[in-house]
């Protein structure tokens, strides 16, 4: 029997602030979205993973971050356009909301600043501070980083996860999105289930299957208008299959993808239906943490050094710390 993984990339304004144009009804919808999302999984009962931008983590800072080796320019919306937009550089209430909840959701890190990784720019240095500056934070919410999720899915410095003692990451999809990635699901019967594995630098590899938000615009419309919402489809056949059999279905967005009330419904649909799945068979639900520790195990991996083996899986929320004030 399968399981089912689903996997947010928590952001508000960081995963733009190095963008020009800025896609504006999602810089905007940031929080809503993480809200609706938040309600939606407790409705149903669905954990997640939940990979926040560690500057959200803050109450305040000083904007500058003069101790910080980012390449030159990259605080600057945050310095400026952004110097009296609170409301995209921090949200401590909203990753409390996620500790809180009666779901045990899991807090991963998306990297202090939302970096990318596999970008020449962003050298060894760079990508250790980002970690140890996510590190810290959590630790300051008396919490441990055992997942990360790549900015833009941009793998890179695979080495610096597990220095920081990071267990698991989301690998990228092996099927595409989008039109192709309908076409190979319905067309071609392309299996979404992915196999986590462990990585030459014994960290679990938990590889996306589908991304919730890949087929939008006007194809999406049509294709609503006289077929059906094409990513429910989707989701319901991946979700099926890890029913059915074995492998993983991962699935994920960004909360910032719900932007209309339509977006709500999909996600609406697609949480009920995995919720009556999983009361019918034998299907579970999992954080990546859970499948990297799953397949540690199986793969006879000593866990310890990247963070998969023995940590605590009660809810976090019984484990938050008072927050810090500064960065």
């Amino acid at each position: 029997m399968g399981s089912v993984v689903i996997s947010l990339d928590a952001e508000l304004g960081w995963g733009f602030h190095d963008l020009e144009p800025l896609p504006t009804a999602r810089v905007e919808a940031g929080r809503r979205g993480w809200e609706t999302m938040l309600e939606l999984c407790e409705e149903y009962e669905v954990p997640a993973t939940w990979a926040v931008v560690g500057h959200l983590m803050l109450e305040s800072c000083d904007g500058v971050h003069a101790d910080h080796p980012a390449p030159e320019g990259w605080f600057d919306r945050e310095r400026g356009a952004w110097r009296d937009r609170e409301d995209l550089r921090y949200c401590p209430e909203l990753v409390r909301a996620i500790l809180e909840s009666d779901v045990d959701h899991e807090l991963a890190s998306h990297s202090f600043s939302h970096a990318l990784f596999g970008r020449p720019e962003t050298d060894r240095e760079f990508a250790a501070a980002e970690l140890e500056r996510s590190v810290e934070l959590a630790g300051e919410w008396g919490q441990t980083v055992d997942s990360f999720i790549y900015p833009r899915n941009d793998v890179g410095h695979r080495d610096v996860l597990a220095e920081y003692g990071v267990g698991a990451y989301r690998g990228r999809s092996p099927t595409p999105d989008g039109i192709r990635g309908l076409l190979d699901s319905t067309v071609r019967a392309r299996s979404m289930l992915v196999e986590p594995r462990v990585d030459e630098h014994g960290l679990v590899n938990v590889p996306a299957s589908l991304f919730l938000f890949g087929f939008e615009g006007p194809a999406r419309t049509v294709a609503e208008s006289v077929w059906n919402d094409p990513m429910v489809v989707l989701a319901r056949r991946g979700i099926d299959d890890a029913a059915d059999g074995d492998g993983v279905f991962h699935m994920w967005l960004h909360p910032n993808n719900l932007t209309l009330e339509r977006d709500d419904e999909r996600m609406r649909t697609i949480l009920s239906y995995l919720a009556r799945r999983r009361a019918e068979t034998d299907l579970t639900v999992e954080t990546m943490v859970d499948a990297a520790r799953r397949v540690a195990v199986l793969e006879g991996v000593d866990g310890t050094a990247t963070g998969v083996d023995g940590r605590a899986t009660a809810n976090p929320h019984r484990r938050v710390a008072e927050l810090g004030d500064g960065d």
